[in-house]
């Protein structure tokens, strides 16, 4: 993979996922600490930008509006119920450790579970003629899952990178590693992520 033409996009690592007080910590509390996903998360910020690779930082943001006139249910109307991920809120900020850096895109407009609903990520990664796409982020069975299926639609070379991903329990974590990552050709670690990168 040439990093030129590889993008990394890391899916909601903002404090209501991954910060103690954050809405949903308690659900992620356990299984991100088991996984080591924050550590993983940063190693594979801090090696593709060591690598020139292309990073792609994807906050939800809560839009109480979009979420009422569709009558959205399950998922989304309980981040609605919750006030999850809240415009301009702390909880909605993308934590310390994995802050952008100013030429990093900061996706706008995902207000559903892939990545490429509702936004630019699609005509972003054409512009910059990408081939490769890794997926990292929350939840490793939803959002994180959902925006590598789109990118593999999209025909791009996707790995989802299951330990830089961070889900509600050991179960979970585990079906997604065996089950789908595989359909994507490979379930690599960071490292061999990285590896693939030059």
């Amino acid at each position: 993979m040439k990093p030129e033409k590889t993008a990394v996009i890391l899916i909601e690592f903002q404090n209501d996922f991954c910060t103690e007080g954050g809405k949903l910590h308690d659900l992620v509390r356990e299984e991100i600490a088991r996984n080591k996903t924050l550590e993983n998360a940063k190693k594979l910020l801090d090696g593709a930008r060591e690598k020139r690779a292309h990073i792609i930082h994807c906050p939800f943001v809560l839009d109480r509006e979009w979420i009422k006139s569709h009558s959205c249910i399950g998922l989304l109307n309980n981040l609605l119920q919750g006030d999850v991920f809240a415009p301009d809120s702390w909880g909605g900020q993308i934590i310390d450790a994995l802050a952008p850096r100013q030429n990093e895109i900061v996706l706008k407009g995902k207000r559903a579970v892939n990545g490429f609903v509702h936004t630019d990520l699609a005509q972003i990664l054409k512009d910059w003629n990408i081939e490769y796409v890794g997926v990292a982020g929350f939840l490793t069975n939803v959002c994180a899952q959902a925006t590598a299926w789109g990118a593999y639609d999209q025909g791009f070379q996707t790995r989802l990178i299951p330990s830089a991903c961070g889900a509600a329990s050991q179960a979970i974590q585990e079906y997604v590693e065996k089950e789908v990552c595989p359909i994507f050709g490979a379930v690599p670690t960071v490292e061999e992520f990285l590896a693939e990168i030059q």
